[in-house]
């Protein structure tokens, strides 16, 4: 009978994570951990990183796991951090480019414009551009720089595979979060681009496009801070997601699984819905 990890083909290889230190990827994490990958967590906030890290090495300490401060903007700090893991591990095969995430400055108020109703409301012409171009940049930027840092010795290797994170986002924009949303289209589509530019080099770039699931970064656009329940946009998203809910983020660890392991070294260039229904229901 085959082992389940003689058939991934994961176990004793490194993945990097950006944005290990929030709740999607330091739950990603556990996750790889847990087929016996070595994993490196990296965050602007170093604190929670390490923090992640010594939880997870008190878990599985045969494996590698380490906590490092780097910022996705910034290249020098993400060179500095791979110098760092270079002295834990012989080579780096897996990045997974978690770091992202909205901001109150980059969102509207008003869904639509309603001549006459919200001029109350913030809209288009109300948005912050230093807050639009940080959720950009965070997004799109974040998942670009770390790639070219983390995937050039896989290249010159032969062999890896970079995962990104987008968002259902993506493919059906959502009201109120415009930066959000161009920036995830834009890592499906540079996600697209790189596996084509990559795809005679052994390198495999694929991305996975969660739903909806509660973080950081949305509850304060899904469940309302004096009360507890669901805002009227929670509710749209639940009544519009088939199976009624939203996702547990331990739901998002199987297709992470997938599409780093070899039961995928034939996909390539793919986005994964992970969204409960969402994509596949219009509404009525």
């Amino acid at each position: 009978m085959i082992e389940i990890n003689d058939l991934l083909g994961l176990k004793g290889k490194t993945v990097v994570i950006t944005g290990a230190g929030g709740v999607i990827c330091s739950k990603l994490a556990e996750g790889l951990c847990s087929v016996g990958m070595n994993v490196m967590l990296l965050d602007v906030d170093e604190a929670r990183a390490i923090e992640k890290a010594k939880e997870l090495k008190a878990q599985y300490p045969e494996q590698v796991v380490e906590g490092f401060f780097a910022n996705v903007l910034d290249k020098r700090s993400l060179e500095s951090a791979k110098n760092r893991i270079s002295s834990y591990v012989d080579a780096i095969d897996y990045i997974i480019n978690g770091a992202g995430g909205n901001s109150p400055k980059a969102t509207t108020q008003a869904e639509e414009i309603m001549p006459g109703e919200n001029d109350d409301l913030s809209n288009f012409f109300d948005l912050q551009l230093e807050g639009f171009d940080h959720v950009f940049n965070l997004n799109f930027k974040g998942t670009l720089l770390p790639t070219m840092v983390f995937a050039k010795e896989m290249v010159e290797r032969g062999n890896g595979a970079v995962l990104n994170v987008s968002s259902m986002n993506a493919f059906r924009p959502l009201t109120k979060i415009p930066a959000y949303s161009a920036a995830k289209a834009s890592v499906n589509n540079f996600t697209e681009w790189l596996a084509v530019h990559f795809a005679k080099t052994g390198v495999r770039v694929n991305a996975i496009a969660p739903g909806f699931f509660l973080t950081n970064q949305n509850r304060f656009l899904l469940i309302d801070e004096k009360t507890g329940e669901a805002t009227p946009r929670g509710q749209k998203i639940i009544s519009n997601t088939p199976m009624g809910r939203y996702g547990e983020i331990d739901e998002l660890i199987g297709t992470t699984i997938y599409l780093l392991s070899g039961m995928s070294n034939f996909v390539t260039g793919i986005v994964i819905p992970i969204d409960g229904g969402f994509s596949a229901y219009s509404g009525v």
